[in-house]
């Protein structure tokens, strides 16, 4: 099959022009303060530029993405977005006490030739035992130099075989395709690189015919270039927008491709919290162009993107083969909502280390003929379970798993025979016997008018209630509780140091939430250093709250925040809201439209049904932050 050359789309590695100082041997830190200056994302505080080392400036910055590079380590980081080279027998494994397990045996290799195959334990190298070894001492003795021998021991269903392999060199790719089940194409990307779009084109012209459905397994993928990960993800989605990236001027810049799909089949990403930067960007794509779900756990949140700046791009500032990465972009997803903090939540929230079975249950082909003993479920695409298969020993925790984090208002049926019938996860584990199933939602939010989006967030671990089943709805929110949600749905980082607070102690079950969402500027103190964490939150504080979330986390808010209307908020419905809540009520209850024009509120109830001095509750709260994330595309739908 003749091979399509995929046009190479904007690649964030790229060169820059500045006005050139002279030639340097290694760039210094006015230079860098320069760089900096410009190309940084955020405004650089004084402190920054003021230090006299880049590695004071750095550590001032404290950004982890923004870094420095020598020649030695820009070297091995340009080498980490590519295809590797390595002697030895061809396989990648699993470091275990016992050994190590094998996960893939890659194409004619000596592992393959062997064979090795999938889910062997090596236990021995050349007749020792590596049992209790480190992980570099275990690989290290599979390694070599190229035409040597190495005898491997391995287990299989209790069975100790010992064979004799030749090392060679061997190419190990940044993504890998095989085929499962005779059906299911699966793709592991380890990260994006110059090769991986080339990589993905071959395995899905490879399988095409034969895949109905596809897995992209993006669990440990750290990112890499983005222009890569637009080209992988439109071998699926084809041509269109795909990305929106916000630089350090508040402009958004439009990004996406011209090529055509390679494949009409749905596909399912897998992802963990390991899954970061360009491959977050790849599963945003996928669910808002609404070729596929994502399952696992949710990703890292590292919805920044960095440049790379050295002696091809600015050789009157790196010429002795140094180089530096700033981070200059924002992601934004094409539903306008970014991965920065808050990552990318799946449509199935499970167990990373069940995602693949899942997804593998997902996959089963459409029945033919009869529906019964088969569930369909649509949810972006519509996708088909075999009982038989769900119920086996192999997949019983996976399908457990699956029906556990089905969201409220995904429908699920039931193969009749001749049509399906609506049944609840419930009575499908019952009548499955899955007697680990438990579900996500509360015992006592059936009266509430909002239980099906509190329900919503606790399928996402975004809610979890007071411990005993209970949710207490129509309790009053205090502002502890209110950060410990906004945490929740931001997926925060654990903050460190002392509390900035001095009502709120780090060792408190709130005090993480509160600074972390504090250090966001989401929420502010009382005044004299304290916090209040017991005071409740009325209305409009909750709000304004909201406001600052949404335009934290939404390109739609953030533009129509920069620009609201003059009088906009003087109407006669926001006189009994304070001044300074006027423009976040506007905001959240007028500012958006749809696509006929009409006004969209993101609020729990009209307007002038709000009495903005009176206690929030709980459930407004989460009803206001399932509505504010769904509208952003956060939360799948």
């Amino acid at each position: 099959m003749k091979r399509k050359r995929r046009t190479r789309l904007l690649s964030l590695f790229l060169g820059l022009s500045l006005a050139l100082s002279p030639a340097a041997r290694a760039l210094t830190p006015e230079q860098a303060g320069d760089l900096l200056d410009v190309y940084y994302i955020d405004d650089v505080p004084e402190e920054v530029l003021e230090q006299s080392t880049i590695s004071g400036m750095l550590e001032a910055l404290g950004d982890p993405y923004t870094q420095y590079f020598t020649p030695e380590e820009y070297a091995l980081f340009s080498s980490s977005l590519s295809d590797t080279e390595l002697v030895g027998i061809g396989i990648s494994s699993l470091i275990t006490g016992e050994g190590l397990l094998i996960q893939r045996v890659y194409e004619n290799t000596p592992a393959a030739s062997g064979g090795l195959q999938a889910g062997d334990l090596i236990t021995a190298v050349d007749g020792t035992d590596i049992a209790g070894q480190d992980g570099d001492t275990m690989t290290g003795l599979l390694q070599g130099e190229p035409g040597t021998q190495v005898a491997v021991t391995y287990l299989r269903d209790g069975e100790s075989t010992t064979v004799s392999l030749t090392r060679v060199a061997i190419t190990i790719p940044t993504a890998y395709t095989e085929l499962w089940d005779g059906h299911i194409g699966y793709i592991d990307c380890d990260t994006f690189g110059g090769e991986t779009v080339e990589h993905f084109t071959d395995g899905l012209e490879t399988y095409g015919d034969q895949a109905d459905r596809w897995i992209v397994d993006l669990r440990g993928n750290g990112g890499g270039v983005v222009d890569a990960a637009i080209g992988a993800v439109s071998t699926f989605s084809g041509s269109g927008l795909l990305a929106y990236l916000k630089d350090s001027d508040g402009s958004y810049g439009a990004f996406g491709s011209n090529d055509e799909a390679l494949t009409t089949a749905p596909v399912i990403v897998l992802a963990d919290e390991n899954t970061a930067s360009a491959s977050e960007l790849f599963a945003s794509d996928v669910r808002d162009t609404g070729v596929g779900i994502v399952i696992g756990s949710r990703s890292f949140g590292k919805g920044v993107a960095q440049i790379v700046l050295d002696e091809n791009s600015l050789p009157g500032y790196f010429d002795d083969g140094d180089a530096m990465k700033i981070t200059t972009y924002r992601f934004y997803a094409p539903g306008g909502g970014t991965t920065d903090t808050v990552g990318v939540i799946p449509h199935l929230l499970v167990d990373p280390d069940l995602a693949d079975e899942v997804a593998v249950l997902l996959c089963s082909p459409a029945p033919e003929g009869s529906t019964e003993g088969y569930l369909r479920l649509d949810f972006n695409r519509v996708w088909y379970i075999s009982l038989e298969q769900a119920s086996s020993p192999e997949y019983q925790a996976a399908f457990t798993a699956l029906l556990e984090a089905l969201p409220v208002g995904v429908t699920l049926q039931s193969g009749t025979g001749s049509s399906w019938a609506a049944v609840e996860p419930s009575a499908v584990a019952e009548a499955c016997g899955l007697t680990g199933y438990q579900s996500r939602g509360f015992s006592d939010t059936a009266g509430s008018p909002y239980a099906s989006l509190i329900d919503r967030l606790a399928a996402y671990g975004i809610v979890s209630g007071s411990g005993d089943g209970t949710y207490n709805p129509e309790g009053s929110l205090t502002r502890a509780e209110l950060c410990a949600l906004l945490a929740k749905a931001l997926n925060c980082r654990v903050p460190t140091g002392e509390s900035r607070f001095t009502d709120v102690s780090m060792d408190d079950w709130y005090g993480m939430c509160v600074n972390a969402v504090a250090a966001l500027g989401l929420v502010e103190g009382v005044g004299g250093g304290r916090f209040n964490p017991d005071g409740t939150v009325t209305q409009q504080e909750l709000i304004t709250i909201a406001a600052r979330l949404g335009q934290r986390l939404g390109m739609e808010l953030e533009l129509a925040a920069r620009d609201i209307p003059n009088g906009a908020a003087d109407g006669d419905a926001y006189q009994s809201y304070a001044s300074w809540a006027r423009e976040s009520v506007w905001l959240l209850a007028e500012s958006q439209t749809g696509l006929l024009g009409n006004t969209i509120s993101l609020l729990w109830a009209p307007l002038e049904d709000i009495d903005p001095g009176a206690p929030a509750t709980r459930a407004e709260a989460a009803a206001l932050t399932c509505s504010l994330l769904t509208y952003l595309g956060i939360l799948p739908s």
